[in-house]
């Protein structure tokens, strides 16, 4: 694709936006957590992980070489796999308690999924080695 190299670099900084959105709502504890700020659980700052990652895949999406390319391949599906992780984590019920999802963990699943399909179809052009006999 002609600009899948500028789609996924665009779904890199709309996953760091959605890392500081609220993510969940627990309405039993009256609390809002988001990628950066899970105050009141252990689940730590996930979003650091996905801010690292959209950083080198941003750097990778530029970076006009077949090795690169390549390798942005292995950090989109991290990031795909620590996004589809944190889905499952944090919209999950517990004690009969189900957080309400709210946007930001939604937009962080979705451009993942871009970035990823993005690094899959790089606008690359490979020149091929002739033949000497």
């Amino acid at each position: 694709m002609k600009y899948s190299q500028w789609i996924g670099a665009a779904a890199a900084v709309i996953i760091a936006i959605g890392c500081y959105l609220p993510w969940v709502s627990i309405p039993s504890v009256t609390n809002v957590i988001t990628g950066m700020d899970a105050t009141g659980t252990s689940f730590g700052k996930p979003g650091k992980l996905h801010l690292v990652i959209g950083g080198i895949a941003i750097i990778l999406f530029a970076i006009p070489k077949l090795w690169a390319k390549r390798t942005n391949w292995i950090f989109c599906i991290i990031g795909f796999a620590w996004a589809l992780r944190n889905t499952l984590l944090f919209t999950r019920c517990e004690l009969g308690v189900c957080p309400e999802i709210k946007i930001g963990l939604l937009l962080v699943l979705i451009f993942s999924v871009i970035m990823l399909a993005a690094s899959l179809l790089p606008d690359l052009k490979v020149k091929l080695k002739e033949k000497t006999s």
